[in-house]
């Protein structure tokens, strides 16, 4: 330990061990975060603990990162807390800049067992003048390894029809060999990625992760905002760092204005460690993810549910078309029937004019009721599509709220493709989205809502806030404050997550919601990387994926789509009442497994056989692991060969059973396993695009 070490504050459980390092003369710092034992080289690092920004001093040498800021530079220690209750841990840090008069509290969380953290910052005035904030980090340590060379990056791009595209790549093709000793300074560059509006994951994933692809030290990241955030990783003269937050003056037009006695929080962010590699971080971050979400009775059963959308009614619900679809979908097996968009439409463009949220006359002729009486009639939980945050230019709803319900710029109510936004801060807002809710479980006896988000206001507003990002952040605050009341009135009501399909996918909103549409992609050819890689983004039990088999579609087909469902949240649609018999019992047959596999989706961790999928990849493969079985989800596109090879290395060494699952009477695949190389061959003589789902299993004694 180095000699002018005061003090560590080592703080953990049987899962994780983190230790932060105090000095008098340089930042206080997070030396290790580890899973376990620690590593054996442990970051010697002057990357401050909490970085923050502010006009009248920024950085304390030039760049454009969240990396040594003038305070977080001066940031020292006055003390610590430890606590646990309701199985977390928590670690409290109290820090002091004295010529700012700023101080900082860093929290860390961690479940008990799991190693993974939550952190977030409160940083108080308490100096004697106002203070204005540009950026304030969640998290910022370094990395624990001295080599950037050393290092794999992983990201995700996300944009809508494309979610969840992961990607590893060397950090050293971002962040070059620059010989930063040889200079005796720290770099300048950095490799930054950042969320605009309130698509959180609009263009990129609020995650990421560094892995030593040598030694297999990992961390995965994720930040749990709805709204703009940043995160960044480059190098210092000590190695690798990261920084995480939510909105920046420099990214999103955000700042506060903290006067004396006044504090301000990040948003939360978390952490997940491993060292043993990227599928081990993951694992870690499912546990935490679990920790993490509300209760609700909805996690315990994992209902099925059929929406009449995608593929299939596509925003034209009338009664007549309905009925016999609800038949078909109670039939097959499902337990909720979601009416999706155009249930409230009686002129045919409904897109300017939504808002109020009443039933169309036209659509059904004999009231709403009919219909959601028919899904109660199989037992079936109804569902209704809402977006509720927008009310449309021609709405009646536009002119019945004041402009204060709206987030504006300049006096102007902001509009986006024909909608206006509103802001969750102002009660007229809230008093008018309680009604629609309450009316509609209430009265028709709604107990699911899909959840839409269809426009993004941008930077935000500028009433009653110091910056326009300040506005948006208040806003995106009082929403989930408004999704915590509506459930806690109606503790059952099911909220699926969906924002033009997975552009608002953040643990801010999924901590709350029960379930994440996952994609709006219409190509069943197209799906499946977004199906692989959807369990790194989110939870298993969460990962709504559409299957939508139609009548023209082949046996291998259905098939094909129908496993592109059964190892999440399988997420049913489909034009079941015009399939012959023999393609409606394959959709059925699937359903069966999907219902049988719901007990190990809730406590699997997933794997990836062939690695993290690529958008064109022609082989695909999911693996959920469980004590007992993996089960494998494996798909073959059009342009694929014949033969294909797993790895799955926590197999290694044991002799199992591989069954092909689904369809059971399907042939046209075979597959053989070796223990001593861990690999699953397959091989497939039936034209692609073709899937299978597998059951990996130990021999019976």
């Amino acid at each position: 330990m180095p000699a002018d070490v005061v003090e560590t504050v080592r703080w953990g459980h049987t899962g994780l061990t983190a230790v932060v390092e105090i000095h008098p003369d340089r930042p206080v710092s997070l030396r290790e975060l580890s899973a376990g034992a620690p590593p054996a080289d442990p970051a010697r690092t002057s990357q401050p603990l909490v970085e923050v920004l502010v006009p009248g001093e920024g950085r304390a040498r030039a760049s454009q990162r969240l990396s040594d800021t003038a305070v977080g530079c001066r940031l020292r220690y006055t003390g610590s807390e430890q606590s646990s209750a309701n199985g977390w841990h928590e670690l409290r840090i109290r820090l002091r800049d004295e010529a700012s008069g700023l101080d900082a509290e860093v929290t860390m969380r961690s479940p008990d067992g799991v190693p993974a953290v939550q952190a977030r910052v409160r940083v108080t005035n308490s100096g004697e003048h106002p203070v204005p904030l540009l950026a304030v980090t969640s998290f910022a340590a370094a990395f624990p390894t001295g080599r950037v060379s050393d290092l794999d990056l992983l990201y995700a791009d996300s944009e809508w029809l494309g979610e969840s595209r992961w990607a590893s790549r060397p950090l050293a093709d971002h962040v070059p060999d620059l010989d930063l000793r040889e200079h005796g300074q720290h770099g300048k560059g950095t490799f930054a990625l950042t969320s605009q509006g309130t698509w959180s994951s609009g263009r990129h994933v609020p995650m990421g992760g560094l892995t030593d692809r040598s030694a297999g030290r990992t961390w995965l990241w994720q930040i749990e905002h709805n709204g703009p955030w940043r995160w960044e990783t480059g190098e210092r003269l000590d190695g690798a760092y990261v920084a995480l937050s939510g909105p920046t003056d420099l990214d999103h037009q955000w700042n506060e204005l903290l006067a004396p006695g006044e504090s301000f929080t990040t948003v939360p962010v978390a952490i997940a460690v491993s060292a043993k590699g990227v599928e081990d971080a993951a694992a870690a971050l499912t546990a935490y993810r679990r920790a993490l979400v509300r209760p609700h009775p909805d996690r315990v059963t994992l209902p099925l549910v059929f929406n009449d959308y995608m593929n299939t009614l596509m925003g034209d619900p009338t009664t007549a078309k309905l009925l016999p679809l609800i038949d078909a979908a109670a039939a097959a097996g499902a337990q909720v029937f979601c009416v999706d968009a155009g249930w409230y439409d009686d002129g045919g463009d409904w897109w300017d004019s939504v808002g109020e949220w009443l039933p169309s006359q036209t659509r059904f002729p004999h009231g709403l009721e009919e219909v959601l009486a028919r899904i109660a009639s199989h037992g079936m939980t109804p569902g209704l599509w809402l977006e509720p945050e927008v009310i449309g230019v021609r709405s009646p709803m536009a002119d019945k709220l004041p402009d204060a319900a709206f987030l504006q710029r300049g006096g102007v109510r902001l509009a986006e493709h024909g909608r206006h936004h509103l802001d969750l801060r102002h009660p007229a807002a809230v008093a008018h989205l309680d009604q629609v809710v309450d009316r509609l479980v209430e009265e028709l006896g709604v107990g699911y809502f899909k959840l839409d988000y269809n426009i993004n206001p941008g930077a935000g507003t500028d009433v009653d806030a110091t910056s326009v990002g300040g506005g948006l952040l208040a806003h995106n605050r009082a929403h989930l404050a408004w999704l915590e009341s509506v459930l806690d009135r109606h503790p059952h009501l099911v909220l699926e997550n969906c924002g033009s399909g997975a552009m608002r996918m953040d643990y801010a909103m999924l901590s709350r919601l029960q379930l994440q549409s996952t994609s709006d992609q219409q190509d069943f050819l197209r799906y499946p990387p977004i199906a692989v890689a959807a369990p790194l983004s989110m939870l298993p039990e969460q990962a709504a994926n559409w299957a939508y088999p139609q009548p023209g579609m082949t046996a291998e087909e259905i098939a094909f789509t129908m496993c592109t469902g059964v190892l999440g949240r399988l997420y049913l649609s489909g034009d079941l009442p015009r399939m012959t018999p023999e393609r409606l019992a394959l959709v059925e047959e699937g359903v069966r497994l999907h219902k049988s596999l719901r007990a190990d989706l809730l406590r699997a961790t997933p794997c990836w056989p062939l690695g993290l999928p690529g958008w064109d990849d022609p082989w695909l493969a999911l693996g959920l692991r469980t004590d007992e079985a993996t089960h494998l989800a494996i798909w073959r596109r059009p342009g694929a060969g014949d033969t294909t090879v797993l790895h799955l290395p926590h197999l290694a060494g044991r002799d199992l059973a591989a069954e092909i699952a689904y369809p059971a009477a399907a042939d046209g695949w075979a597959c053989s396993w070796n223990p001593s190389t861990a690999e699953l061959t397959v091989n497939a003589t039936v034209p692609a695009p073709s899937a299978r789902i597998l059951h990996l299993r130990p021999f019976s004694s």
